[in-house]
């Protein structure tokens, strides 16, 4: 909530540095706008964290008044992901929210871990600055900086096929003809630069059936190697870098979908595209509830716009070319809103792969707007493992 955005940012500047040479500067080339800052920035102490930032671009004139340190931080977080770099790989679901690159190491050996370092105090500088990044990070990601556990729903915006087969060995009785004819171990198979490695999930894994008994390990065990063990490397790097700007007991207070907007912003987009590239499945554009739902969306302030946006697509991301080329699973999907029968006072529900909304027959526009919001507002916490 703003509320807490503005106890966190008070919490946050109460042991910044006072008097001194007034703070930091940086210079650097355009061209080399991620080397020369690393350079800079890596061999900062942690009151030099915390000191005022002033930038300079190599052969510019320009006092930096705040603009300039302002285009620092957003060139400087688009090169993090430059593949060049190796340091990150957009997911499977899209190519605009990304996550530590496994094979970081096979790139830049001798630095890659000093690199996520760096990167990690980045984005902690301009979350203490209060500088907008163009930088969005896949769930997971949020949920490690946050301390959060994470859950079996949090691999859907990353490997939406590997999900769907998680879900199934979950939801299937693996005694069943069906399932006899697919054999599961505790194993999972990784590319490595092309080449397909069997890595176990635990001891001598690869030779261990799963069963209906074992399933919710397997499970469990899959899923953290993708989300964590696969990148422990790489993760305890950027966070090693993170914490020394913004302490975790701090950022703790936020779910992944506000830390999301604390570090991107919300986004201003343009409801009227938005409409116009949306598909029902169920209700017609007359009815009740969706001529509702666009008033409602109309209605909120654009930080909850941004929210309805994260909890239907898995990201506050505005394509580049409008809604007409928002991605889904398979390339372009549209937004997309269902009917959902049964209770008229449930919660919506998403499905981010496919950025679709199950939306209830709610009975009046104050319920659709009570049920939305709250949605939105709680609603960020999935399946877990009991």
């Amino acid at each position: 909530s703003t509320q807490s955005t503005w106890g966190f940012k008070a919490n946050l500047h109460k042991n910044r540095p006072m008097g001194g040479r007034g703070g930091v500067t940086i210079n650097v080339r355009r061209g080399h706008i991620f080397e020369d800052s690393y350079a800079n920035i890596s061999r900062w102490a942690r009151d030099e964290l915390m000191s005022k930032l002033t930038v300079r671009f190599h052969g510019e004139e320009g006092i930096d008044a705040g603009g300039v340190a302002r285009e620092w931080f957003l060139l400087l977080s688009r090169e993090i992901f430059n593949p060049n770099y190796a340091l990150f790989i957009s997911t499977q679901k899209n190519n605009s929210t990304f996550q530590p690159n496994p094979l970081s190491g096979v790139v830049n050996a001798d630095v890659h871990v000093q690199y996520f370092k760096f990167v990690g105090r980045v984005i902690g500088k301009a979350i203490y600055e209060g500088q907008m990044l163009d930088a969005y990070f896949t769930r997971s990601f949020y949920k490690h900086i946050l301390g959060i556990p994470l859950s079996i729903e949090d691999m859907e915006d990353i490997d939406p096929l590997h999900y769907k087969s998680l879900k199934w060995v979950l939801d299937t009785d693996l005694e069943s003809d069906e399932a006899k004819a697919v054999e599961f171990t505790f194993s999972h198979e990784i590319d490595r630069l092309g080449q397909i490695v069997v890595v176990d999930l635990k001891p001598d894994g690869r030779n261990i059936p799963v069963t209906n008994e074992n399933k919710a390990e397997y499970v469990q065990l899959a899923t953290e190697m993708v989300m964590t063990t696969n990148i422990k490397q790489q993760l305890n790097a950027f966070l090693e870098g993170f914490y020394e700007v913004i302490p975790s007991e701090q950022i703790a207070i936020f779910n992944e979908a506000e830390l999301e907007l604390l570090i991107c912003g919300a986004i201003e987009f343009d409801i009227d595209d938005l409409e116009r590239n949306t598909e029902y499945h169920g209700y017609s554009a007359s009815d009740d509830q969706i001529v509702w739902f666009w008033q409602a969306l109309r209605s909120f302030c654009h930080e909850d716009r941004a929210r309805v946006l994260q909890f239907a697509t898995g990201t506050s991301k505005v394509p580049l070319d409008g809604f007409s080329h928002l991605q889904g699973m398979n390339g372009v999907r549209r937004f997309q809103i269902h009917k959902a029968y049964g209770d008229t006072d449930r919660l919506p529900q998403a499905h981010t792969c496919f950025n679709q909304l199950d939306l209830p027959q709610y009975t009046s526009y104050e319920m659709l707007v009570d049920r939305l919001l709250l949605a939105v507002h709680e609603g960020c916490e999935g399946f877990g493992f009991g």
